[in-house]
This record gives C-alpha cells, structure tokens and sequence, in this order.
C-alpha cells in the first residue's frame, strides 16, 4: 500500500509540476508533509539544501530519498517511477499539442500565464529555504546579490557558483 502512495505523490507531482525543477517543491511539501507526514518541514527544507549542491534532477533526488526512507529500494523504485511516468505521458501529449497549435495566441496566452505562476511558487519556495531575518544582514545581500549578478550576466556554471560561495561560507563564516 506504501509503494502505491508513493508512487500515486511522485505521479501526481510529477504531472503537476509546470515548468520545472522548484515548481514542484511547493506541491511536494503538500505530500510528503501534510498529506503523508512522510518529512517533517525542518527535513524538507534540510533536503532542499543538499539536493541543490548535488548532481541531477532535484524531483528525483527528493523521490529517491523519500522512498527510501519510506520503504527502502522497492520504495526508491516506486516513487522514481510515479516520478518519471507522468511527465513523460504528459510531454509527449504535450509536445503533439503544442507542435500543432503554438502560434494559437490561447495558447501563448496559457503559458505565459503558467510562466508566472511557475515563478510566483518558486519566490515562495526561496523564502521558505532561508531565515528571512538573515535578508536583513550585509554578508547575505552581498551574496545574494553577487550571485545574482554572476549567474545572470555571466556563462559562470551555478555548479560552481554555490561551490563558490560554500567555501566563502565557510571562509567568513556566514
């Protein structure tokens, strides 16, 4: 019954999760911590943190670590697949459609408006991976700052940007 949860929340998120990478964390956090209590909200967001500095789809790094917590490899198997099926469904019925209909301005029109939605949920999930107090502290609007000017105006990997900053981090103790 457990894989079939699993599975059910990776599938459902996963054919939700419009436009991408933290698009979805928003839906996630609903799952595995209202829903199903599978993470605590300190875990989630502790998660969030590490599967950014490491390689690979961060939906499946969260399915991956939540299915083995839940039910070790058979639950990794489970909630991968829900993970994967569904944006796959999805993205072949979507690329027909959209190959077909592109130029329709409804349909520009819809994803504009999902594109803002996308981002509105992606703002929220930023504020929630920090302490908004420390927004308030020099070291962190350099940074932020900094890393924004990086990321934006250079073809810098972000890879190497959070590694950067990590070892700043460490260095000057933020």
């Amino acid at each position: 019954m457990v894989l079939l949860k699993l599975f059910g929340s990776f599938l459902k998120t996963g054919c939700l999760a419009i436009g991408g990478a933290y698009s979805f964390l928003p839906l996630l956090e609903r799952e595995l911590i209202d829903k199903y209590q599978w993470l605590s909200k300190e875990e989630f967001l502790d998660i969030a943190g590490i599967v950014t500095v490491l390689p690979g789809a961060i939906s499946i790094k969260y399915a991956t670590y939540t299915g083995y917590k839940i039910a070790g490899i058979p639950g990794v198997l489970a909630a991968n697949a829900g993970n994967i099926l569904g944006p796959l469904i999805l993205i072949l019925i979507a690329g027909k459609f959209y190959l077909k209909y592109k130029e329709v301005s409804a349909v520009k029109s819809a994803f504009n408006a999902i594109q803002l939605a996308v981002f509105s949920m992606i703002i929220v999930v930023a504020f929630q991976l920090i302490n908004v107090n420390q927004l308030i502290q020099v070291k962190t609007f350099i940074i932020i700052a900094c890393c924004f000017v990086i990321f934006m105006f250079t073809k810098i990997h972000p890879g190497l940007i959070i590694l950067g900053i990590g070892i700043l981090g460490v260095i000057f103790k933020v």
